[in-house]
């Protein structure tokens, strides 16, 4: 019998090499995803001392179930899947458009290329302050500019606060979406372009007949990569809008509810109730992930053979 990484001892050292990385894996990921399923049956407050009682089904109850409370959670949910489709379509053609226009060779291609990533970079902490500071209904400069037209919005502490945390977000992520199209523009080869353009087609049918399909798998990478990330966005909200009804997503509820950021004066840390949370946005990102990936591989298939 042949053994791949060699006979005696020498076959067992790859399967030790690998022992140190499962152990990090299961430190760092698996084993708080498999605390966090057991803590969403509990009454876990995370109080240091405080009896964790078993509780079965009931945070998952109350979360979908129990009266105006549970609405507000589903119309937290409805919200994330908005937020998540809207994200998805203006980040994905914008990223592609820009990626377009960069992969022409024009003058300031690198500038512009520089410019629009950037904001990747920053982090989404900075991301938000800066945009809360832009914003600033006091003396911001967007404030300041519609004064100078006797104009006056409060932008961020009005039900518009959604859509504005949805326009941050695509601004701040486009950048990647740009840089995943341009790596897969560069490697469609000239020369089909070229051959084309001998048979007479028009721009429009080079994009649909030969960008578009060798686009397939930078395609399928943002799509996946923006639909995941948006349905698991909050951070944003949490610097720009606070915790305020009409404006949380899911990720946000999960947050406020573990560490007591409701806004009430006594709001208590339930981590339990959050954990149970988690496990229904972990639910909700599992089936739209799976499902976008396996449209997206027949897809493939269809197309690249």
């Amino acid at each position: 019998m042949v053994y791949p990484f060699g006979e005696g001892r020498q076959r067992w050292i790859p399967y030790l090499l690998v022992i140190p990385g499962l152990l990090a894996y299961f430190i760092v990921a698996l084993g708080p995803s498999l605390a966090t399923s057991v803590y969403s049956f509990t009454d876990a407050s995370g109080i240091a001392g405080a009896p964790v009682n078993w509780i079965g089904l009931d945070n998952y109850d109350e979360f979908l179930f129990a009266g105006q409370a549970a609405r507000d959670n589903i119309d937290a949910l409805e919200r994330t899947i908005i937020f998540s489709i809207v994200v998805t379509i203006a980040q994905f053609g914008l990223g592609l458009l820009v990626a377009i226009l960069l992969n022409q060779g024009l003058p300031g291609t690198r500038f512009f290329r520089t410019l629009f990533f950037l904001p990747v970079i920053l982090g989404v902490v900075i991301q938000g302050l800066i945009w809360k500071l832009f914003l600033y209904p006091l003396g911001g400069p967007a404030s300041q500019i519609l004064d100078m037209f006797g104009m006056y919005s409060e932008f961020l502490g009005s039900q518009n606060a959604f859509w504005w945390v949805i326009f941050v977000q695509i601004w701040a992520n486009m950048g990647i979406t740009m840089i995943i199209f341009i790596a897969g523009l560069q490697t469609i080869p000239l020369e089909l372009y070229e051959a084309s353009q001998i048979d007479g087609a028009s721009g429009w049918e080079n994009f649909r007949f030969i960008t578009w399909p060798l686009l397939t798998p930078s395609v399928n990478t943002n799509l996946l990569l923006n639909i995941i990330g948006s349905l698991q966005a909050w951070t944003l909200f949490l610097v720009l809008t606070g915790y305020r009804p009409g404006t949380q997503v899911l990720g946000y509820v999960i947050y406020a509810q573990g560490f007591g950021q409701t806004g009430g004066v006594n709001a208590a840390s339930r981590q339990g109730f959050a954990a149970a949370a988690s496990i229904v946005l972990f639910f909700l990102v599992l089936v739209v992930g799976l499902g976008t990936q396996y449209l997206l591989n027949r897809r493939e298939k269809e197309i690249m053979g």
